[in-house]
């Protein structure tokens, strides 16, 4: 069983910066893939960004690519995503997600743990 409590959220202008953190439970957090979406109001939720076991492989929605980076310390047992440059479109529940394997997973229904999620919103 893996507990995972995002933070970090809050209100930003446009061209801004946060970076969201996702705290893990858990003895065993470097056996995880681990990803980050977010659910607009009214929008179905979308992948953001993803990173496999190791942490030395990971890919972005093509909206964040080059703005967004998703990190990981498993001394930590913490999960990062660094947000540059936010975008008014980038306004969004964000939540981090754990999976029991090694590869990245893109594919929300393929996580097993989910946090409770953070509010992001950019304002113009």
């Amino acid at each position: 069983q893996v507990q995972l409590v995002e933070s970090g959220g809050g209100l930003v202008q446009a061209g801004g910066s946060l970076r969201l953190s996702c705290a893990a439970s858990g003895r065993t957090f470097s056996s995880y893939a681990l990803g980050w979406f977010r659910q607009a109001p009214g929008k179905e939720r979308e992948f953001v960004a993803a990173i496999n076991r190791s942490g030395d492989f990971t890919w972005y929605v093509d909206s964040v690519k080059g703005r967004f980076t998703i990190s990981r310390d498993n001394a930590k047992n913490t999960v990062y995503l660094q947000m540059n440059s936010l975008k008014p479109e980038d306004t969004a529940v964000y939540y981090c997600a754990a999976a029991g394997r090694w590869e990245i997973i893109m594919t929300g229904g393929e996580y097993d743990y989910w946090g409770q999620g953070t509010q992001v919103t950019v304002s113009s």
